[in-house]
């Protein structure tokens, strides 16, 4: 007996150059979905797609700025001429610098909350209105524990979060009825690419200020492929079914009886 195709569902997924984007593009290309790569390093994308591809998947790569309203628009027009309508959008993206308050620039401060704030507008801008008409559409916003205990010496990321978070949750509340979802992903200590460019002196201070805050407990860390699966499994669940926040975290280690 045959059995019936899944529905064809193009994935949109941002800061797909690395961790958990790039992770999440391969997880969902995997289940089935064709996945859309975009970043400012066009290059890295291109690779990932490429492998995609290579083990029978569907993939393409594209520029993308999350801070221009230009790029965002551009690349939604291009995904969608290559993939078809978009029925889920993974908003990923996302830039931290350490470094207290009082001493960043508040140049600094609004760069961060552009990328990580306000460029997830611009995607829910370019992507959410035709979400809205066709009924069916998967918004998944990749947060940070940040967003419910904030980090020391990572004030303006914190508020960045603190925002995006305060965003979903009120657009959880227009979409309702429509039957678009608007879902979080809420990643603990993740060993990723972010926070690699730190200088290694100032990164082992914020850890040790983490430590005196009781905001790192213990050694462990995720994977990117622990959040990609999270979001797979709120993308797959069937209609009716609205997984809201997703909050994952690395296990403690197991301790002596």
């Amino acid at each position: 007996m045959n059995q019936p195709h899944p529905p064809r569902r193009p994935v949109v997924i941002t800061g797909a150059s690395s961790g958990i984007g790039a992770e999440t593009a391969r997880v969902l290309a995997a289940a089935g979905h064709p996945v859309a790569l975009g970043a400012r390093r066009l290059e890295t994308c291109e690779q990932i797609a490429a492998a995609i591809r290579a083990e029978g998947g569907e993939a393409v790569a594209h520029p993308l700025d999350m801070t221009s309203d230009e790029s965002v628009a551009t690349f939604a027009e291009r995904v969608t001429t290559d993939l078809g309508d978009i029925e889920v959008v993974v908003s990923n993206a996302g830039l931290v610098a350490p470094g207290a308050l009082v001493d960043i620039t508040s140049q600094r401060f609004a760069d961060e909350l552009d990328l990580n704030l306000v460029g997830a507008h611009r995607v829910v801008a370019a992507f959410a209105p035709a979400m809205v008409q066709r009924r069916r559409g998967d918004l998944v916003f990749v947060s940070s524990d940040v967003a419910v205990r904030a980090r020391p010496f990572m004030a303006a990321y914190a508020a960045s979060k603190w925002g995006l978070e305060g965003m979903v949750n009120a657009l959880q509340m227009e979409l309702e009825g429509t039957g678009v979802r608007a879902s979080i992903v809420r990643p603990g200590p993740t060993g990723t690419g972010m926070g690699s460019d730190w200088d290694a002196e100032l990164g082992g201070f914020v850890l040790e200020q983490w430590i005196k805050f009781g905001l790192a407990r213990h050694g462990h860390f995720l994977t990117a492929r622990a959040h990609a699966d999270a979001i797979a499994t709120i993308v797959g669940a069937p209609r009716g079914v609205h997984l809201s926040v997703i909050d994952v975290n690395p296990e403690a280690p197991v301790e002596d009886a």
